[in-house]
């Protein structure tokens, strides 16, 4: 008897230590946040402002030559740009202090090339400062561009150059408070002015900047900083591998602390990477970064910002959106329009938590202690979770929303600062007493959200079905959110022929041929119809369920492309004429140049052409550098412009060079150089711009 007594004794001591064991918190698991990380993740939305030379040459990039007398913002206000970033819910400001032209928005004392020598308040401005007061003002956190490379300095590509680089990020991190991001682009060497060189100059961007060396100066001056850098070491934040406004929907927080870092890693991180290295999705509220006008009515709407949203921050990132600084010194009125409405929307999709302080039950809890229970997980406070015992790796939470709830969002966050664990899991609802999956998905981190047609029901199950270690979940929400339609799309054939189409089921389009906004009372759209003359076309989508319509889409054609003969290809080559992005054709030759010729069937006045490029931005064929001829023979040629095609390969969207009237029957584009360097020309579509 007393032998039973004594092994229960031993057996019950064993399963209090082993209890008591488990109620400990979870120790961390593989790479861990910095303090300055979590803090930049918790800011979860912020501003990028392109404002430059670029600005007032309609450029992309700067040639590092532009005349510093252009710069003169009659209207600059940098409490306008910091008011419309905090409306629209953003929690700080990074501006390009210098662009790859090299031209500073503060008066630099180590180049004549900045401010101090523009018109603007006869060279006594200075626009970092005036932003980093508007921050101070607006509650904004001030973060800082400043391009690597530099198209207008005589030593860059020389040692004396890092000197100079080091001098001016010295000036940035001393003289305008506190930064909490500093933004090194990946744009590294090339064609430049260079001081009146005029020459090309390569660096290696792995070694040339001694980025560890730079990298001690700006924690010494900044200890609260964060670096973005894509031009060769790790920062503590990653590009996405695309400006589009999305990172991959597995999504890990992890990298190598060294060796290359291939799309497919920058897209979706490295789940055994051995640094906690999160994704950043930088992308503009209109097609391209700096202020271009024909850009106007084709500014980001609200649906698509949204998606924007979810495969951004929904998708563990954060998100950096652009404002494009018009040549008055402000932020477009529809820029604003659409930044506000946008901030309005998430938090109107945000609003009610319908999961929160409601009942929740796990199929496991860490030690049962009240700790770590399933409430935790819906309790509002970020710093509480939910955690099983160690050694599982799969585990369910069900939430009883106690009577039939509509909802199609599920948020879900792990507590990162113990590191990122989850690799897949699914939502089921309890629809009339049957569990049905509605969702699932890969990675969590610091945020998730699923999207999925509406479902009315009682309870929700979230289930985790693997893990790298016991799951911490910090928070979890279910909402109701509102649904947007999207503007439609508007396409033109060769032969003229226009369809309005969206990814939205079952709405209406109206469209007008003149350029005026529609209404339910304009033409309706029942099938495609031929318009083969230059007009320009707007189209709106209606739910007459709902009696909502979307934003208006917008397409502006120029004379109709019927006629149009590409001289000597193949038919495959008509691809690049038949009003399909999707739609590409490639030319290959033992060597570049490779030469487009077209033959437009008839005289027009032409001034300027479009270029749209493979959307595959890996394609071989992606050209960079060009010339365009013209002729009215296909004999005598004039070259009538040529240029480069910048940032091509991170943003290729609709390329537009302008020139002089000129009487054209044949143009001739010829491609000097692509983003591969290999003999490959490719095209998407072409177009020409009549007067």
């Amino acid at each position: 008897m007393k032998r039973l007594l004594l092994i229960g004794i031993i057996v019950l001591l064993y399963f209090v230590k082993f209890s008591a064991a488990q109620t400990k918190a979870p120790v961390a698991f593989g790479p861990v946040p910095t303090e300055n990380q979590l803090r930049w993740q918790e800011m979860e939305y912020y501003a990028f402002v392109h404002f430059s030379l670029n600005t007032y040459t309609d450029q992309s990039w700067g040639f590092g030559n532009e005349d510093v007398k252009l710069f003169n913002p009659e209207k600059a206000d940098c409490r306008q740009w910091a008011r419309i970033c905090k409306e629209a819910g953003m929690k700080g400001i990074i501006i390009t202090a210098k662009h790859h032209c090299g031209f500073c928005i503060w008066p630099s004392e180590y180049t004549e090339y900045s401010v101090k020598n523009s018109p603007w308040k006869d060279g006594k401005g200075d626009m970092v400062r005036e932003m980093a007061e508007a921050c101070k003002e607006y509650g904004l956190k001030l973060g800082i561009y400043l391009s690597p490379w530099d198209r207008n300095h005589p030593d860059y590509g020389k040692p004396e150059y890092i000197t100079y680089f080091r001098n001016q990020l010295t000036e940035l991190l001393t003289n305008y408070g506190e930064i909490f991001e500093v933004w090194f682009d990946g744009a590294n060497g090339g064609d430049g002015y260079y001081g009146g060189a005029n020459e090309t100059r390569k660096i290696d961007r792995t070694t040339y900047y001694d980025w560890k060396n730079t990298y001690k100066l700006i924690r010494k001056l900044q200890p609260n900083i964060v670096i973005w850098n894509d031009g060769g070491d790790r920062g503590d934040l990653r590009w996405v591998g695309t400006e589009e406004g999305y990172v991959g929907e597995t999504n890990w927080s992890l990298l190598n602390d060294t060796g290359d870092v291939p799309w497919n890693m920058l897209h979706y991180g490295l789940e055994n990477g051995n640094a906690w290295v999160p994704a950043e999705v930088n992308t503009s509220i209109r097609p391209e970064w700096f202020y271009h006008p024909n850009e106007d009515n084709h500014v980001k709407t609200v649906p698509h910002l949204m998606e924007t949203y979810y495969h951004s921050i929904g998708h563990n990132g954060s998100l950096l959106l652009n404002f494009p600084i018009m040549p008055n010194g402000l932020i477009h009125p529809t820029d604003e329009k659409m930044a506000l409405e946008f901030g309005k929307a998430v938090k109107e999709s945000f609003a009610v938590n319908l999961a929160e302080k409601k009942k929740a039950e796990a199929s496991n809890v860490r030690g049962n202690a009240n700790e770590f229970g399933a409430d935790k997980a819906i309790d509002g406070n970020k710093e509480t979770y939910w955690a099983t015992d160690d050694g599982l790796t799969t585990a369910s939470l069900t939430i009883d929303l106690a009577k039939p709830t509509l909802f199609n969002r599920f948020l879900v966050q792990e507590y990162i600062r113990l590191g990122q664990r989850v690799k897949a899991f699914k939502l089921e609802a309890l629809v009339d007493g049957n569990w049905k999956e509605v969702a699932k998905a890969t990675t969590i981190g610091y945020k998730r959200i699923l999207r999925f047609p509406s479902v009315e029901a009682t309870k929700v199950r979230f289930t985790i079905t693997d893990s790298k270690s016991c799951p911490l979940i910090s928070n979890i929400g279910v909402y109701n959110a509102p649904v947007f339609l999207n503007a439609p799309a508007i396409a033109r054939s060769q032969s003229g022929e226009v369809t309005i189409t969206t990814n939205d089921i079952g709405p209406i389009f109206y469209y007008t041929l003149n350029g005026s906004v529609p209404t339910i009372k304009s033409n309706r759209y029942t099938a495609p119809f031929v318009a083969d003359e230059k007009m320009e076309i707007k189209a709106i989508a209606y739910d007459p369920a709902s009696g909502k319509s979307s934003p208006v889409g917008y397409e502006k054609f120029d004379i109709s492309k019927k006629d149009w003969k590409i001289v000597g290809n193949n038919e495959k080559a008509d691809a690049l004429l038949d009003g399909n992005p999707s739609s590409v054709w490639h030319q290959r030759d033992k060597k570049m140049p490779i030469d487009l010729v077209i033959d437009l069937g008839n005289n027009y006045n032409v001034i300027g052409f479009k270029y749209l490029p493979d959307q595959n931005k890996w394609s071989s064929g992606i050209i960079t550098n060009y010339q365009f001829y013209i002729s009215e023979d296909n004999i005598n040629w004039k070259l009538a412009d040529e240029g480069e095609f910048s940032n091509i390969k991170n943003n290729p969207v609709w390329q537009i060079k302008k020139f002089a009237p000129e009487k054209v029957r044949y143009f001739k584009l010829r491609a000097l150089k692509n983003t591969s360097g290999d003999q490959v020309a490719g095209y998407a579509e072409v177009d020409v711009i009549t007067k």
